[in-house]
Order: C-alpha cells, then structure tokens, then sequence
C-alpha cells in the first residue's frame, strides 16, 4: 500500500477498504442502518437525538412516520433553518 501511495495516490482509498474486507471482513466498512426507534429510546431530556446531515440526505421522511406510528403527531413542528 506504501508503493501505491507512491505510484497511485487514488487508489489509495480502495485498497485499504480491500485491505480492511481481508483482514476484518466486510461489516467494517458497510456504515450500519439507521433505527430512530432505538435512538428514540435511547434518548431523554437530558440527551436529545441530534441529527448531523450529509449532502444527500434527508431523514424527514423516516422521522415522519415514527412520529405518526408513535402517536406525537400533535407534538411535532418542524422548522427549516432557511424560511425566515
């Protein structure tokens, strides 16, 4: 991997996810799926779920429907950071 660092600085990224799929297995490298009923429980007034989102991404759909399953729709506001 040092001599493909050298010669291909690119490729450098697969070569330890192949490196880390041989030694450890592919569960390592695969980024697990989200369960907000989890986090949910996992959560109180004292340590609030934050979200921290990438480009592409958009968890309102799946947080939209645990809130209805869980019966807070009376609860729940939403606010965007961009409508004034």
């Amino acid at each position: 991997m040092i001599l493909l660092k050298c010669i291909r600085p690119d490729k450098i990224t697969a070569a330890i996810q192949n490196f880390i799929v041989e030694k450890m297995g592919q569960k390592f490298i695969e980024p697990p799926t989200f369960n907000l009923q989890a986090c949910f429980a996992d959560s109180d007034n004292c340590t609030p779920l934050i979200f921290i989102l990438s480009p592409g991404s958009d968890p309102i759909g799946s947080f939209m429907t645990y809130v209805e399953q869980s019966g807070m729709m009376s609860r729940f506001k939403t606010i965007s950071l961009g409508s004034g």
